[in-house]
């Protein structure tokens, strides 16, 4: 669709993804699947990090090896869906500095209001990925993003599980400088904002709450 937008096409994340999907699979296999797709989501939205060298003894003897560069990452879970890939992330970069943002999304608008925002200082200096299992309307990926580069995030990246189309062109055209990446760009959207063929809302799923 666009350069902007990267889908992990991996043989193993699409097989996951399909079990995913399934209406039958349980909350813990949900939670397993993904945050085994979510690693693979991880390496590849991280795969452009600066290294250094640093010297160390193997045991045949001295070399110098490749380290991280820079100050820590941050990841911003998109609460409360986003919390399901914080974990594979932080698996990936135990050291990562942690950021919530809050958003609820009003169902008649479809638009996203904000009631909790708490990330780490000096996001100028570190790359941030943002992190919302679902690419729907866009509206509150783009809000969420808003918010980070509004107190001056400069490298910030997108993370998703799924993405509609329609929510590709809407993130595409307000931040065209932050890369996405995602398992899929699903079908459509539905007349209640839902991603077809999708795997429902992945919060209740996640967390067990559908019918709560």
């Amino acid at each position: 669709m666009t350069e902007q937008v990267t889908v992990v096409d991996h043989p193993l994340v699409q097989h996951k993804l399909t079990l995913l999907r399934r209406k039958e699979a349980s909350t813990s296999e949900f939670r397993k699947l993904l945050r085994e797709i979510g690693l693979f989501l991880g390496y590849e939205a991280l795969r452009d990090l600066p290294l250094g060298k640093i010297q160390i003894e193997t045991p045949v003897c001295p070399t110098e090896a490749p380290v991280l560069a820079g100050k820590k990452l941050t990841f911003i879970s998109v609460l409360r869906a986003g919390d399901g890939l914080l974990g594979p992330m932080l698996d990936l970069v135990p050291s990562a500095r942690v950021g919530q943002i809050g958003l609820a999304r009003d169902e008649e608008t479809l638009q996203p209001t904000k009631y909790f925002f708490k990330v780490p200082k000096d996001t100028s200096s570190r790359v941030n990925v943002v992190l919302d299992p679902m690419l729907a309307t866009g509206h509150s990926a783009v809000r969420a993003v808003q918010e980070m580069k509004d107190i001056g995030a400069k490298d910030i990246r997108f993370v998703c599980l799924l993405a509609a189309p329609e929510g590709i062109k809407t993130f595409v055209e307000a931040h065209p400088d932050v890369p996405v990446i995602t398992a899929s760009i699903d079908e459509r959207l539905d007349e209640n904002a839902y991603i077809v063929p999708g795997l429902g809302d992945a919060g209740d799923r996640l967390f067990g709450t559908k019918g709560a």
